[in-house]
């Protein structure tokens, strides 16, 4: 590997149970798993510092939720088939990499609000960024994206089935979150989005790579 990262960590953002995280390492072996239900953004800040022995720069970081909120309106599209943005009469909610994702039909986004009608659990997801801004690798990720992208390859991994009763697919999510942020650092992903000042969305594998997710 050319980079010197050592812990690959996913987090599922949602409410009512809380928070899941789950972590590799370099070789795809599992670490560690659980849930975070109090003071969520600095237990997990403190949890991912412990894991990397004080050393940020040493852990990647997927978080399943949006990074910040959008600030106004968004009004254009993607088009891929142009490969360019489109000015469009009606103003949106979203930011541009879930327009992107969404061009692409790789998944189907929940379009970033105003902070004010900003869901909690996007609320949830902006202060856990916010906590982890002096991390070097934090990444916002999409499994659903992740799972469509990787449906027809033999991808694997260490899955460790503890904490997992607690909720199912949240930390099943969790763990694609970490894998998804392994292949990204290692080359094989691509980042979309950013233009609008608004962040980015990592997927494990390039846009170009379509004939693995078109259905058409």
């Amino acid at each position: 590997m050319k980079h010197k990262l050592k812990y690959f960590a996913g987090i599922d953002v949602q409410i009512n149970r809380g928070c899941c995280y789950y972590i590799i390492e370099q070789n795809k072996k599992y670490v560690a798993s659980g849930w975070v239900k109090e003071n969520i953004p600095q237990t997990l800040r403190t949890l991912l510092l412990q894991v990397s022995n004080n050393r940020p720069d040493k852990i990647a970081v997927g978080i399943d939720a949006p990074r910040m909120p959008i600030t106004k309106w968004r009004n254009r599209y993607f088009d891929r088939k142009m490969n360019s943005w489109i000015e469009k009469p009606k103003q949106s909610f979203g930011r541009e990499c879930e327009a992107i994702i969404k061009a692409y039909n790789i998944a189907n986004p929940q379009w970033t609000k105003t902070l004010a009608e900003s869901p909690q659990w996007m609320k949830l997801g902006y202060n856990i960024f916010s906590a982890l801004e002096d991390f070097k690798h934090v990444y916002e990720v999409f499994p659903s994206a992740s799972y469509k992208m990787l449906e027809k390859e033999n991808l694997t991994y260490e899955l460790c089935l503890n904490h997992f009763i607690s909720g199912i697919k949240d930390m099943l999510d969790a763990s694609v979150a970490a894998i998804t942020v392994y292949e990204f650092v290692n080359g094989r992903g691509c980042e979309v989005g950013g233009e609008d000042g608004l962040g980015t969305i990592v997927l494990p594998r390039r846009l170009e790579d379509k004939r693995l997710y078109e259905t058409g």
